[in-house]
């Protein structure tokens, strides 16, 4: 059973607009009384990976489904793919252009840190056709 559903448009090259769908997340889960640990998770992961998708994908789709027991993001974009997952889970490690760099972004720390704070990350790419990242983060971890 859903407690919440929402969907957003991430629109690509879009540093302004980029972050509105983890703010708007974070205030739909607070007004749902979420613990703010979990807010904070879900906030960072959610921000991190719509900051992805405006550097490498050109935008993407983001839905977020909340039950009694989980948060769940599934971000899709129709980007080009990682072509080494095992390398852009590393901190630091990033293709982002220098300009992109010279705006703050771009530090090679958005994979890792979605890993970070999500208890379930899940990676589905492929070159040439884009990614799909589900992370989850429990409301109540035993």
């Amino acid at each position: 059973m859903n407690i919440l559903q929402m969907s957003y448009e991430v629109p690509g090259d879009d540093f302004t607009h980029a972050g509105e769908a983890s703010s708007a997340t974070k205030r739909a889960l607070k007004k749902l009384g979420i613990s703010p640990a979990v807010v904070r998770n879900v906030a960072i992961a959610m921000y991190e990976g719509e900051i992805n998708m405006v550097i490498h994908a050109g935008g993407g789709h983001i839905d977020l489904s909340v039950t009694p027991d989980a948060v769940t993001m599934v971000l899709t974009d129709h980007g080009p793919g990682i072509p080494d997952v095992e390398k852009a889970m590393q901190n630091g490690w990033s293709t982002a252009s220098a300009e992109v760099r010279s705006m703050g972004f771009g530090a090679g720390m958005g994979l890792p840190n979605m890993k970070k704070y999500t208890d379930e990350m899940h990676i589905d790419t492929e070159v040439g056709r884009g990614t799909t990242i589900t992370m989850t983060v429990y409301l109540n971890k035993a």
